[in-house]
C-alpha cells in the first residue's frame, strides 16, 4: 500500500520503467505514466501488447543487422541499391537516419556498439567477424566507416581499417560536417549529407 501523497505501487513501476529510456528524467517519466493513464483501455491494451511482442517481431537482419521483421530487411533485398558500397555504422538507429538524409544508396553493417574497453566492450562484442566474412564472400569496391566521431568511434574505425588491411576494398571515413565528439543518433539529414559526400579515405 502506498503512503499518503505517494503514486500507487503500479504507477511507480511504469514510471521506473520510462526513467529506463534514454534523456528521460523521473519528472519525464511521471508525465508519460499520467499521461497513458488517460488513454481507452483498449488503447492501453494495443500498446502493451506491442511491447510485449516486440522480441518477437522485430530482430536483426541476417545479413546487415538492421532491425527487420523479415530473415532480411528491406534494404538488402533492394536489388537497385549500390552492392558494392558498405557503410558501418554503430546502432540500427543510424541506418535511419542515413537513410532520411537520402545521400546514400548502398548497403549497410550494423556493428551493434563500438569499442569500449572502459564499458567492456571489445572486439567480440562487436558484429566484426559478420563484416569481414561477408566481404570474403562478396567483393565490395569501397567500405564507408561511419562510427561516430568520438574517441571510441575512432578507435573502432582504426581497428577496423587494420583488421580488413589484406583486403581488396578502399576504406573510407566519413568526415567533414559531423562534429567531433557527437553521436550520429543527434545529427541532421543536410549534416549527414555532407560528411558522406565529403568523405575521406582512411590510412
Amino acid at each position: 500500500m502506498s503512503k499518503p501523497g505517494q503514486y500507487p505501487e503500479a504507477l511507480n513501476h511504469v514510471i521506473a520503467g520510462f526513467s529506463r529510456l534514454p534523456g528521460i528524467g523521473r519528472r519525464t517519466a511521471e508525465r508519460l505514466t499520467l499521461a497513458v493513464m488517460n488513454w481507452p483501455p483498449e488503447q492501453l491494451a494495443d500498446f502493451g501488447a506491442a511491447l510485449a511482442e516486440l522480441h518477437q517481431k522485430v530482430h536483426p537482419c541476417a545479413v546487415c543487422g538492421n532491425l527487420t521483421d523479415q530473415q532480411t530487411c528491406a534494404i538488402c533485398q533492394d536489388e537497385s541499391r549500390q552492392q558494392d558500397l558498405i557503410c558501418v555504422v554503430e546502432q540500427a538507429s543510424q541506418v535511419a537516419v542515413l537513410e532520411t538524409s537520402s545521400c546514400f544508396h548502398g548497403l549497410y553493417h550494423v556493428l551493434g556498439g563500438k569499442l569500449s574497453p572502459l564499458n567492456g566492450k571489445g572486439p567480440a562484442d562487436l558484429r566484426l567477424a559478420e563484416l569481414q566474412q561477408r566481404l570474403r564472400q562478396k567483393p565490395v569496391a569501397e567500405l564507408i566507416i561511419a562510427t561516430s566521431p568520438d574517441v571510441e568511434g575512432e578507435a573502432t574505425a582504426h581497428f577496423i581499417a587494420d583488421m580488413l588491411a589484406d583486403l581488396p576494398v578502399t576504406i573510407s571515413r566519413i568526415a567533414a560536417g559531423v562534429p567531433v565528439g557527437s553521436d550520429l543518433n543527434f545529427a541532421d539529414a543536410a549534416t549527414l549529407a555532407m560528411a558522406i559526400n565529403g568523405r575521406r579515405k582512411l590510412d
